[in-house]
């Protein structure tokens, strides 16, 4: 058997985020907190370390501290094993005094570290999807194709599909088409209402990375991977995609989603993928021993319930809840939740506190806020129009408060 390969990977998470304001006001879309204790990159890191392939190189850019503070607190490596780390690479301007003008210019300023790493293929993925992955069955496939480049891919119906790049694949899987975000994506030859799509997930044999970087800075392009590297690649390349749906990951139950997958680019996405971690059968179940999703310890108690009625709900460590109802929502750390209020299908993030009475309908709550006594949100959306922000679906996102304020209000709770 031939030995596997030696794999770095270039996380990207410099996105703005801008279909997720105001959750992306003060962070990077990677930095957005889910699921009561995660952070969306939280996923990437653990699918590459519960891979076994811990050499992570995280490449920031945009309103980053928040991601930076995170990754030192939650991702630690202790430095006495080499190739165990996960480090955080600001733009260089190594080629030049610019930011990274796509992510293919990221990773092409920061080829010195695939040099020194001396690396047989690089991964390049996102860090801002909910998913688990086993990296190896693609890197295993790669090598088994001999691939230049392989992309990570999924079957989506033809009206979602105008979201992403669109493969065409022949049957070895090789990439004969590539469309980036088409009007009309081609179908799957045996699939007529569903089309295969890039996760924007890649890897790259080593030295066709290098070539397809070094060519596609000497023109003027977008510098992006779906825009410009995969495109130029596929003609005269061996592009090939890895059917992400065969992918098994250890520990999912036999009700959850098969291969689940989530974009959570907007309000509407990012809501709905919280509720897929709900119910008695979630589509989603956080609750893996054998694939889990890592994050930054809490230093405070167990959750607290004095009376009250909670129902279909996840509630962080150090959270108190005092005779008040939640029913369909998410809770996280250190949430404060007063008598009589009600919580319903909302996400309220750490160190949130909810007034006597306040009523809370399809919101989703920032980090350190106070909601007053008896307000009303997600009730009457021209009255939170006035104040909040009203999403298109008719989510109500009340953005991230400030922490001394929070001190303060505490003192009143």
């Amino acid at each position: 058997m031939p030995r596997r390969a030696r794999l770095l990977a270039m996380i990207m998470a410099g996105g703005r985020g801008d279909r997720l304001q105001p959750l992306t006001r003060e962070r990077s879309k990677s930095a957005v907190p889910f699921g009561g204790r995660h952070r969306l990159i939280d996923f990437v890191l653990s699918n590459f370390m519960n891979s076994d392939m811990p050499s992570l190189y995280v490449l920031v850019q945009y309103k980053a501290q928040s991601l930076i503070e995170h990754l030192r607190l939650a991702w630690r490596t202790s430095g006495l094993l080499p190739d165990f780390f996960v480090t955080v690479v600001p733009p260089q301007m190594r080629v030049g005094a610019a930011w990274y003008r796509g992510t293919a210019d990221a990773v092409l300023q920061n080829l010195n570290l695939t040099d020194d790493f001396n690396a047989d293929v690089v991964a390049v993925f996102g860090s801002d999807h909910v998913y688990r992955m086993d990296v190896n069955q693609m890197l295993s496939f790669h090598q088994e194709a001999g691939a230049d480049a392989t992309i990570a891919a999924r079957p989506v119906p033809l009206a979602d599909a105008r979201q992403f790049g669109v493969l065409g694949v022949d049957q070895a899987r090789r990439v004969v088409r590539f469309e980036e975000k088409p009007a009309n994506p081609t179908p799957l030859p045996d699939d007529p209402q569903r089309a295969l799509v890039s996760m924007g997930n890649y890897l790259f044999s080593r030295q066709p990375l290098v070539d397809a970087l070094v060519a596609d800075a000497r023109r003027s392009t977008d510098h992006d991977f779906g825009r410009s590297i995969i495109p130029e690649m596929v003609p005269a390349g061996r592009v090939f995609a890895y059917d992400f749906q065969q992918n098994e990951v250890p520990g999912v139950k036999p009700y959850e989603e098969l291969a689940y997958w989530r974009d959570v680019g907007t309000i509407a996405a990012y809501w709905e993928a919280h509720m897929d971690l709900l119910g008695e059968s979630p589509r989603f179940d956080l609750d893996n021993r054998l694939w889990p999703i890592r994050s930054a310890h809490h230093a405070g108690p167990a959750a607290r319930f004095v009376g009250g009625d909670v129902d279909n709900a996840q509630v962080g460590e150090a959270s108190l809840v005092k005779r008040a109802t939640i029913r369909n929502s998410i809770l996280g750390r250190s949430v404060w939740v007063n008598e009589g209020a009600v919580i319903e299908d909302s996400i309220v993030m750490d160190h949130t506190s909810v007034g006597k009475g306040a009523r809370l309908r399809r919101a989703i709550i920032d980090r350190f806020n106070i909601i007053p006594a008896d307000a009303e949100i997600g009730h009457d959306l021209d009255t939170d129009r006035r104040r909040y922000h009203v999403d298109a679906s008719g989510l109500v996102v009340v953005p991230r408060g400030g922490r001394r304020e929070f001190l303060r209000g505490l003192e009143e709770f």
